[in-house]
Parts: C-alpha cells; structure tokens; sequence
C-alpha cells in the first residue's frame, strides 16, 4: 500500500476543482461561503488553476419564492434555479472582489457531457478562463434540466469536470469530515484516511443521505471519488469548514490515491 500524501503533494497540485454542497452554504452554515473562497483564493494566488463545482442554486432560490421545502416539482425547481443561480455567483463575486479575482458561470447538463461537440465546446471554455486566470463556476443547469438528463448529484458533475480538464486534484466538500466504515453516528464507525487505489472498500456501509435543501450523500463522493480516481485524478474528501487545512496539504479527510495515469 502507498503511503498517504505529503503536504506538497496537494500544494504543488497544478490544477483544483473543489465541489461544495447546498447544505454547506445555505441556511445555518450560509456563512461558510467566506472562508471557503477565501481558501479558493489562496490557492489561486499561489499560482494553481482552481475550478469551483457549486450546487446551491435552487436553495438560493428557494426564500425568493416563498418556499419552506425544496420543491419536488421539476418548474418549481427550475424556477427557483433561475432566480438563485444568479444571486450564488454573486456572492461568491463580492467575496472574489477582495482578492482581485473574477468567476466565470459555466452551467451543464448531463447531455452536454455526452454529447462530443458540447463536451468540446465546455472542455475549451473552460481551459479559456483557466488560461485568463478568471475562476470558473461550475453548476449544473437546472433551469433547462430534465429528470433524464440530469446528473443526480453535483459530485458527479464534479468528477467529470476533473476528468475533463484533466484535473491533478479533486476536493469533494461535505457536512462530514471524511470517509467512515459507516455513518459516523452510528457505534464502530471508524475513520478512513487513505484509500490505496483499486481498494475495493467492502467493509464501508454509504447509505444514501439527503438534507432539506440538498442531494445525494456518502455514496455519491464514494461513486464520484472511484470515478476520478480511476482517471488517474488525487481525491480528498473533508468537511468545508476545513477546505483552509485541505488546500493547505494538512491531514485532514480521506485522500484517494490516484491510479497510475
């Protein structure tokens, strides 16, 4: 088994996408969008190229439309996206403005994926603003998505933009610190801090999980975490409040060796 990462092994990382959740910047934890682009910022400024996978759009939306739930409707969900979507980068643009940097929207459906002429046409956009220095926003459409052509989950999305832009690091931002043999609740739960590549993990119970404003869980960083690292991409998996530590190289979450390119 391979030894876990050095901390230079994620500061000399060339190219970051960092995926961050609704539930982690939305509601009670709303303030945790400061320091998570000031943590962006800081690894921008010492030169990497730092791409962000951000959900939280219908949940932005949501108070604008008077709306207690995440809506079940797939309009309602559209519309709230609409509204919110724009309001998300906005705050993330104020935040940028105290470090001179500017984000870039860049929105995604499933089939723009599949598809070789838009996967082309968003694999150039990006690699663009990557070459100008602004830093992307990545979310997936949901304001045109349809229930077929959705991804499921912005941790997959995440995985595939890395696998697009031919990423050297993945950091998957959750509510939970990093990868357990079961949900850390629960008695016998216990810490995993490295994944040797190929693991197949079978004594790791990830049930699927949802809050009241986001999708998805711990099997979905687990699927979205195979699917980079299998493409030859480091993973590490945290909790947002500590994104400062990850970026920093500290030991801190689950890091996913990466197979041999």
């Amino acid at each position: 088994m391979s030894a876990p990462p050095t901390p230079d092994a994620i500061g000399s990382a060339r190219r970051i996408v960092v995926k961050v959740g609704s539930s982690s910047i939305s509601g009670d934890r709303a303030a945790q969008l400061g320091p998570l682009v000031d943590a962006l910022a800081a690894a921008h400024g010492r030169g990497a190229e730092v791409v962000l996978v951000s959900s939280g759009a219908i949940a932005t939306g949501m108070p604008y439309l008077r709306l207690q739930e995440r809506p079940t409707d797939l309009a309602v969900q559209q519309a709230a996206a609409a509204v919110g979507q724009s309001l998300l980068v906005k705050r993330y643009q104020e935040r940028l403005d105290a470090f001179g940097i500017t984000a870039g929207q860049v929105l995604l459906t499933a089939g723009d994926i599949d598809n070789p002429t838009h996967r082309s046409n968003a694999e150039r956009a990006l690699e663009t603003l990557l070459a100008l220095r602004i830093l992307p926003i990545v979310n997936e459409n949901d304001t045109v998505a349809t229930h077929e052509i959705r991804f499921g989950d912005n941790d997959r999305l995440a995985a595939l933009v890395a696998r697009l832009i031919r990423a050297d690091l993945l950091v998957l931002l959750s509510d939970v610190d990093a990868l357990y043999t079961r949900p850390p609740e629960q008695a016998g739960a216990v810490r995993i801090p490295f994944v040797a590549a190929g693991d197949p993990l079978a004594d790791v119970v990830a049930p699927e999980s949802s809050t009241g404003v986001g999708t998805g869980g711990a099997a979905t960083k687990l699927a979205a975490a195979r699917m980079a690292a299998d493409a030859g991409i480091a993973v590490l998996l945290t909790a947002t409040q500590k994104v400062d530590d990850a970026l920093d190289g500290a030991r801190v979450g689950t890091w996913f060796e990466p197979a041999r390119r």
